[in-house]
């Protein structure tokens, strides 16, 4: 049938977990019949297989790895239903909730709903245990993740490591704002990665940047509550990172802790460049603008305060406006020589609390500023 068509990207066999088992009722595990599902789509090879997660049942699964490669050029994934985290006796140690790896041309998608059950992992484990990432997609190219809900996961909510070519859109990541280490969607070591039209509120990082990145465009995502769009941390234990090739534009930060931020530590080393933050919008968000060289962790501990650091350079800030909920609307906090081409144009952020006049501050940054208000003095206008 024509809907039939609409759904599936190429014509390929559909395989219902429900035909391997899957009870749906979110008490049972399901995990079983999953990976057997998976086993028949990854083995097939005509056009684009097609595992088919039904709506209108939720679908409780252990830690579930599915792997590649398939036979397939391409897999799609039609999650319609809502999938559960278990209670968490029932993680044995292990780090990642749902994982893809190794698959070329996955594509998720279905309108259904990931729900990491979170809340009891953020009561007991903000320090003193290993909390699991949602879903980790690793390996993957020419994919695709686009049109799911994801909420309330114990740990990041999604993580792509690895991929190239990765197209994502129409996400809604959700978990309250006091949630530690929600961040919605962190990257590492991937290139080519598209996001936009989403919206994520979490209790960290929006989307976080981290190293081994490049050429990275993020467009129409609103981001609150929540730490900001974030590229780092880097340099964590002197560690030589690097992330080049970022834009960020037509973004909104509501209510956030920061905005468009960098934060690297001290004593690391490597690069963030050619970076791009453009027709942002600002909503009672404090720190809009930051980049953080003395970046420290949650528990107070930061890295020495000289040595080495991560080269910064070549990063523009363009049509920024709206208001800050801190005085400090424009920090750059940075190691000696190592801020260098910051371009401010165009930028005019005032406070949320009327009365007082916003600041900026400036520590050996190099640069111009240009139409910019709250000034800053350490660049010329």
């Amino acid at each position: 049938s024509c809907a039939r068509v609409l759904l599936s990207p190429a014509a390929g066999d559909t395989f219902n977990v429900i035909h391997y088992g899957a009870v749906g009722n979110g008490q049972t595990d399901d995990s079983q019949s999953f990976l057997k599902a998976w086993e028949d789509v990854c083995g097939a090879s005509e056009g684009t297989p097609t595992l088919e997660i039904p709506n209108g049942m939720t679908f409780k699964l252990s830690p579930v790895a599915f792997k590649g490669p398939c036979k397939a050029n391409s897999v799609h994934v039609l999650l319609q239903g809502t999938i559960v985290a278990p209670s968490r006796d029932a993680w044995n140690g292990k780090n990642e909730w749902i994982q893809f790896a190794e698959i070329n041309g996955l594509m998720i998608d279905g309108g259904g709903q990931i729900d990491g059950q979170g809340s009891s992992w953020w009561q007991d484990c903000k320090s003193n245990c290993e909390r699991p990432t949602a879903l980790h997609i690793n390996d993957c190219h020419a994919s695709r993740l686009t049109g799911i809900k994801h909420l309330n996961s114990a740990k990041n909510h999604i993580s792509i490591s690895g991929c190239s070519d990765f197209y994502i859109s129409d996400l809604e990541i959700t978990a309250p704002g006091e949630s530690p280490n929600t961040d919605g969607i962190d990257i590492s070591r991937s290139s080519a990665i598209t996001i936009e039209k989403s919206i994520i509120g979490t209790g960290d990082d929006c989307i976080a940047i981290n190293g081994g990145t490049s050429n990275i465009k993020i467009t129409q995502v609103t981001c609150g509550p929540g730490h900001g769009i974030s590229i780092g941390s880097l340099g964590e234990d002197g560690k030589y990172d690097t992330v080049e090739d970022v834009y960020v534009g037509g973004c909104t930060f509501k209510g956030c802790q920061n905005g468009a931020r960098i934060k690297t530590w001290a004593g690391g080393a490597g690069y963030a460049r050619k970076i791009t933050f453009e027709d942002i919008t600002l909503e009672d968000s404090r720190h809009p603008i930051i980049i953080d060289q003395f970046y420290s962790s949650h528990d107070g501990t930061q890295g020495p305060s000289k040595g080495s650091s991560v080269a910064v350079s070549d990063v523009t800030y363009r049509n920024v406006h709206g208001t800050s909920a801190d005085d400090e609307a424009i920090i750059f906090n940075c190691a000696e020589e190592s801020c260098k081409n910051i371009v401010l144009d165009q930028i005019d952020i005032t406070l949320s609390v009327p009365g007082k006049d916003a600041q900026a501050v400036c520590k050996n940054a190099e640069g111009t500023a240009t139409s910019t208000v709250p000034s800053v003095t350490c660049l010329s206008n």
